[in-house]
C-alpha cells in the first residue's frame, strides 16, 4: 500500500472509530443515568480519556493482528466487516444485483482511488473541503495561541511554585490555565488579589486541573480539532470532555473540604457576571481552561445553561464508593469494541472464498447481460 493510500485509510478509519466512539459513549451514558451514577464525573472523565487513548491505539492493534496472521498465527480471526456482508448476500440476506452489491462494497475503494488521482469531481470536492477546513483550522489555532501568549506575557509573575508560575493579569477578568513546553502558568486577574474567597476558588479549581492532566488533553484536542473539521462526533466528543473535566473538577475541590460549597457556588456566579464582559482576545485563546465560561446560546434561547447544571450537580453532590470498579465495568467493553470495530472495517487483505464466489456471480451476471443484447440485436436483425 502507498503511503497516501495509507494515511487516507488511516484518516477514513480514524473518523469512523471517533462516531462510533461517540455512539457507545451515549449508551453507557443513558445506562449511568439510569442506573444512578449521573454524579460519577471522575470516572466518566476517565472513562472518555481511555476511550480516546484506545483510538489512538487501535491503529497498531490492527498492526499486530496483522502481523500475526502472515507468521501463520490466528488464521480463524476474521471479523472484517466487508467479508460478512459480502457471506451475508450470498446467504439470500437481501435481494440485489450482484454488480450492483460490487460496487456498494468496493465503494470505499473507489472512493479513495479517486482521492488519491484527484479524479471525478466529487473527489475533487473533497479534497477542496479537506484543505479549506484544515487551512482555516490551523490558521484559528495558531490565532488563538499567539492571543494566549499575549495574555499570558502581559501579566507580571506573582509566585511560583516549582514549574507552576502564577500571574497577574489586567487583561483577564476569568481565572485559567495553561502550559507553555516545560511550565505550566495559571493567570488570575488583578482585582482577586482584594477578593480573598474567590481567589482561594479560583486557585483551588485552576490546580486541580493541573493535577487531572485538563490542560494536556486540551492541547491534543485542540491541535487534533482541524484534522476532523467535519466530523460532528468530534466536536460533540470535545464538549463532553470540555463538561465532565469542569463538573470532575468542581467535586474533587468540594471533596477535599478546604472550600465551602457556598462560598463555591457565589465565585462561579460572580466570576460567569465577568465572563459576559470578556473581550475577544480572550475568547479565542486556546489552549486553556478557565474557571467558568458564560454559556450564551443557552441564556436566548432559555435553556438550562452549564453553569446552571454546575450548581446544580454541586448542591446534589454525591461521592462514589467504588470508583475503579465502575471505571473497570464500563471501560472494557468500550475499548474492547473501539478495537473490534478498528479490525472490522479494515480492508481484506486477500480474496476469500465468498468474495471469489461474489466475483464469479457477477462474471455470470454481466455474461448474461452481454448475451441478452446480443440475442435482441439479431432479432431485431
Amino acid at each position: 500500500m502507498i503511503p497516501g493510500e495509507a494515511l487516507l485509510n488511516a484518516f477514513i478509519n480514524a473518523n469512523i472509530l471517533i462516531f462510533v466512539a461517540y455512539l457507545l459513549w451515549l449508551a453507557v451514558r443513558f445506562a449511568l443515568n439510569r442506573g444512578g451514577l449521573q454524579h460519577s464525573h471522575a470516572t466518566q472523565l476517565k472513562l472518555l480519556n481511555t476511550v480516546f487513548v484506545a483510538i489512538i491505539l487501535s491503529p497498531f492493534l490492527v498492526l499486530a493482528l496483522g502481523t500475526l496472521q502472515s507468521n501463520g498465527y490466528a488464521k480463524s480471526v476474521n471479523v472484517n466487516l466487508s467479508d460478512m456482508v459480502v457471506a451475508y448476500y450470498l446467504n439470500g440476506g437481501f435481494e440485489m444485483q450482484a454488480t450492483e452489491f460490487e460496487r456498494l462494497v468496493n465503494l470505499r475503494h473507489t472512493f479513495m482511488n479517486n482521492v488519491i488521482n484527484a479524479a471525478g469531481w466529487v473527489a475533487l470536492c473533497a479534497i477542496a473541503a479537506f484543505l479549506v477546513s484544515m487551512a482555516i483550522g490551523t490558521l484559528r489555532l495558531c490565532y488563538s495561541v499567539i492571543c494566549l501568549f499575549r495574555i499570558v506575557s502581559a501579566g507580571y509573575t506573582w509566585r511560583r511554585i516549582g514549574r507552576i508560575h502564577l500571574r497577574l493579569s489586567d487583561r483577564t477578568l476569568v481565572p485559567f490555565s495553561t502550559r507553555g513546553l516545560r511550565n505550566y502558568y495559571v493567570v488570575i486577574p488583578s482585582h482577586m488579589l482584594g477578593q480573598r474567597q474567590e481567589l482561594a476558588v479560583s486557585l483551588a479549581h485552576e490546580f486541580q486541573h493541573l493535577r487531572q492532566g485538563d490542560i494536556e488533553w486540551e492541547i491534543i484536542l485542540e491541535a487534533l480539532k482541524p484534522f476532523f473539521f467535519f466530523n460532528p462526533a468530534y466536536h460533540a466528543w470535545k464538549r463532553q470532555v470540555e463538561n465532565l473535566r469542569e463538573l470532575s473538577c468542581d467535586a474533587e475541590v468540594l471533596r477535599r473540604g478546604r472550600i465551602d460549597v457556598r462560598a463555591y457556588c457565589d465565585t462561579l456566579l460572580s466570576v460567569c457576571q465577568q465572563t459576559l464582559r470578556k473581550d475577544r482576545m480572550f475568547v479565542v485563546a486556546v489552549p486553556k481552561v478557565t474557571l467558568v465560561t458564560a454559556d450564551r446560546s443557552a441564556l436566548r434561547d432559555g435553556k438550562m445553561s452549564f453553569l446552571q447544571h454546575r450548581i446544580t450537580a454541586l448542591l446534589d453532590l454525591r461521592h462514589l464508593r467504588r470508583p475503579r470498579l465502575l471505571y473497570a465495568v464500563t471501560v472494557m467493553p468500550m475499548a474492547a469494541a473501539i478495537f473490534l470495530t478498528a479490525v472490522a472495517i479494515q480492508r481484506p487483505a486477500d480474496w476469500s472464498q465468498d468474495r471469489l464466489m461474489l466475483s464469479t456471480v457477477v462474471n455470470l451476471e454481466r455474461l448474461d447481460e452481454i448475451n441478452r443484447l446480443s440475442t435482441f440485436g439479431r432479432i431485431r436483425n
